[in-house]
């Protein structure tokens, strides 16, 4: 078992509601880990939008905080770092900047309590951290084909993360096109699929639990989504589909980062905005099935959506376009790529779900918890810890310039 560690995750804010990397480090300071997590925001390119410029005042506001000691087994730091793209003068300036605190903070760990280092990052973006700490071990924790998205430069993604692969010890994908496309890259690859957290969303089968006062005066059926609403949203298909089904209520739960016009202007699409991941089971009990209207393109063949398996374990059918993991689900989950198809799927929906479906629904997940999933990943990590970097030599650090 990771137990007795220190761990340097490289991550996107903690304040954002639970992903993989949440999940599998809070199951990790369970194990008395202690997790020194460093929001990183390298990897984006800036934009001087008014959602971008309130992150960046909110990451500056972290930042003049120092790190934060939450426990005794999480830490959170926000590097300091000169705004602005992240290549030539300015990047390596971020670059040592980043370094420096670092060092700091692991130092000032050490001295209240000494343990060996593992780096475990989320980010595709930081093999100059490679050998900089003495750690015995360097994860890249891979979940996206960053390549693809539209917020991120390819070519400059594609040599970032080929030199991180280069320089990690194991790379962990979560998806079966992922793992095919990095195992080409690096011979310590491995397929470890999201996890659930099933016991929360099970709550979502509670009888006595009440259906939130937004979603109570809609009329069913209710279908219901919840996620960041980003490009890889189907707008179109769904608008189609709502238009094409004027009877069936959609709900539609999270961050709306692009316009989409047509879905606002039906009667039958309610936005509700960002909800508490708290609350997510109790929608679950007001829909008849989670969707995942998805694009089909190189980036969502890649994805592995958490909310898939969470819609799954809340007891609720899945009606989705033909993304390869999503595949694996079927007959709880329904694959339609057309509006004609999507809207003939949710109608054979409307109204069939009982309490013994949602049970039944709910037992394609059961074994599938996020504490299973890091059961697996201490394996694997501990098996290349031990046996020191995959080329069986210490890792030399890079000159960072």
């Amino acid at each position: 078992m990771i137990q007795g560690r220190r761990i340097l995750c490289i991550a996107s804010r903690w304040d954002f509601d639970p992903t993989s990397k949440h999940q599998v480090m809070k199951q990790l300071m369970h194990r008395d880990n202690h997790v020194i997590w460093v929001n990183y925001h390298g990897t984006r390119r800036p934009g001087f939008s008014r959602r971008d410029l309130a992150a960046a005042w909110r990451t500056l506001g972290q930042s003049r905080r120092g790190p934060i000691r939450v426990s005794d087994r999480f830490t959170q730091m926000t590097p300091l770092l000169i705004p602005g793209r992240h290549e030539g003068w300015v990047g390596a300036i971020n670059r040592r900047l980043v370094l420096a605190q670092i060092r700091a903070e692991l130092r000032r760990a050490e001295r209240r309590d000494p343990r060996p280092l593992q780096i475990w990052t989320f980010a595709p973006d930081v093999a100059f951290l490679a050998g900089q700490f003495g750690e015995d071990c360097l994860v890249y924790y891979c979940v996206d084909e960053f390549s693809q998205f539209e917020c991120l430069d390819a070519a400059t993604m594609q040599r970032r993360e080929g030199e991180l692969i280069e320089r990690c010890d194991v790379v962990v994908t979560t998806s079966e096109p992922l793992f095919e496309a990095k195992r080409r890259l690096h011979p310590n690859t491995h397929l470890v699929r999201h996890g659930v957290d099933t016991d929360h969303f099970g709550r979502a089968l509670d009888a006595d639990r009440p259906v939130p006062p937004d979603v109570a005066d809609l009329a069913p059926p209710i279908f219901g989504f919840f996620g960041l609403l980003d490009h890889w949203f189907d707008e179109a298909l769904l608008a189609d589909v709502a238009a094409a089904t004027p009877d069936f209520s959609f709900v539609l739960i999270g961050q709306r980062r692009v316009p989409m016009p047509r879905l606002a202007s039906l009667p039958n699409v309610r936005f509700l905005g960002r909800r508490p991941y708290e609350q997510l089971p109790d929608y679950c009990r007001a829909f008849d099935a989670g969707l995942l209207p998805f694009k089909r393109n190189a980036m969502t063949r890649c994805i592995n959506p958490i909310k898939l398996r969470e819609y799954l374990a809340a007891g609720l059918p899945v009606v989705s376009t033909s993304l390869p993991e999503a595949m694996r689900y079927r007959p709880a989950v329904r694959l339609a790529d057309d509006a004609e198809s999507f809207a003939e799927a949710l109608t054979g929906l409307a109204g069939s779900l009982t309490p013994d479906r949602r049970r039944t629904i709910r037992r394609t997940v059961s074994d599938e918890s996020w504490r299973c999933t890091v059961d697996r990943l201490d394996r694997i990590v501990l098996a290349c810890a031990s046996r020191g970097s995959t080329a069986g030599t210490p890792r030399a650090a890079l000159t960072v310039t």
